[in-house]
């Protein structure tokens, strides 16, 4: 199937084919942040997002691919299908579909060279989680200006310069044209990957505060403008604030939904993670529940956490937690226990989640865990346990 080909079936296949968990959306055009409380007593019920639960599939998340990059096939699309999940997200860095000289860095003129045969690869892709009945979520995980990942050189800053600014919405609207006749209940857009005032793009540990409310808003509502142009039923969800840790009360106005992370806490999510942590090797092992460094983790810090989130969702704002799971390095056992208990609050809440990763060091394929007693599966090693418990919450 090539672009046009897909491109010119996309309203006959969003029409012909069901995608299993839709059923909570709402009509077109009604939006999600109705911006109405409650009743009392109401909770899980307000969540106006399906709790799509699946993967995320970084296929085009970086700028320079490797030329020996592993893409998903169509037998994996399958298998998570099969599974028994609903939802793949994509998140995209910019780059990856643009067609300047890769071996040096970006020039703003260059934001706008979009490359006809990467932009075919991601609509294949996206072709083939229809077929096997999953959502997809595009998401701009590098856009012009800003990325919470440091290794590219941006031209400029998303949130200081305009030209930044009008190049982001340039990309969306391209996308929102792109796949304006798909079908809400098959695909959805994710604005940008966990914001935050980021100065410094090459240092990966580089500090960062949240996003002005304000000037969230600003940009939100120019996106969102652009993409509603061309279908004004497209669901637009975005990331939450400070990397995706804190929900934005000040967008609850716009018809957006908003994504959480299951990260927390850090110090068990991404022990040792380099790009993390200052000194990696020094962290303590991390326990739960228990205290870890100074703080006690359990099950009610989980939902404590969550808290402004769910507060957010009781006043009409759909929620989904977009990315979450753990690093490699955490030990497995922790990570079941930890992580089933992040999964017990989002389900008791309807909010669904997204692994990261599918494959790879977060995933259920291929962790390079050194504590998993691995299944083989036509090739791949398959973490079983992990697998497992995301089942009991499909």
């Amino acid at each position: 199937m090539n672009r046009k080909s897909f491109l010119r079936n996309a309203a006959i296949l969003s029409l012909a084919a069901g995608v299993k968990g839709t059923a909570a959306f709402v009509k077109p055009g009604q939006g999600f942040n109705e911006n109405k409380p409650a009743p009392d007593g109401a909770n899980a019920a307000a969540n106006k997002l399906p709790a799509w639960k699946g993967f995320n599939l970084t296929d085009f998340n970086t700028p320079r691919p490797a030329l020996n990059r592993k893409y998903t096939s169509e037998e994996q699309l399958q298998w998570i299908a099969d599974w028994g999940f609903n939802f793949v997200r994509l998140p995209i860095a910019y780059p990856y579909y643009l067609s300047f000289n890769k071996n040096r860095d970006i020039r703003p003129d260059e934001v706008f060279e979009f490359s006809n045969k990467r932009l075919d690869s991601i609509d294949n892709l996206v072709y083939l989680a229809h077929k096997h009945n999953l959502h997809v979520s595009l998401n701009m995980h590098r856009a012009p200006g800003y990325c919470v990942n440091a290794g590219f050189h941006e031209p400029y800053n998303l949130w200081k310069d305009k030209e930044a600014q009008d190049a982001f919405y340039f990309h969306w609207s391209m996308w929102a044209k792109r796949y304006k006749n798909v079908s809400g209940a098959k695909l959805s857009f994710d604005l940008l990957n966990e914001p935050s005032m980021r100065d410094d793009m090459n240092d990966q540990l580089s500090t960062s505060g949240p996003v002005p409310g304000a000037l969230y808003h600003q940009v939100a509502k120019a996106a969102l403008k652009v993409i509603h142009e061309q279908n004004s039923s497209r669901i637009v969800i975005a990331d939450g604030n400070s990397m995706g840790n804190t929900p934005i009360p000040e967008l609850a106005d716009l018809p957006l939904a908003q994504s959480c992370r299951g990260y927390f806490p850090h110090a068990i999510s991404h022990y040792k993670a380099p790009w993390a942590n200052k000194e990696p090797e020094k962290l303590p092992v991390p326990v739960y529940p228990g205290k870890t460094g100074q703080q006690y983790f359990d099950k009610a810090a989980i939902e404590a956490y969550y808290k402004p989130w769910i507060e957010l969702m009781n006043k009409g704002v759909g929620i989904h937690c977009g990315e979450c799971g753990a690093w490699n390095k955490t030990p497995h056992s922790v990570v079941l226990t930890w992580f089933k208990d992040v999964l017990d609050v989002l389900a008791a809440n309807k909010i669904g989640f997204s692994l990261w990763e599918f494959s790879g060091d977060f995933g259920i394929l291929n962790s390079r865990r050194t504590d998993v007693a691995y299944e083989e599966w036509h090739g791949q090693q398959l973490d079983r346990q992990l697998l497992s418990l995301l089942q009991q919450y499909k």
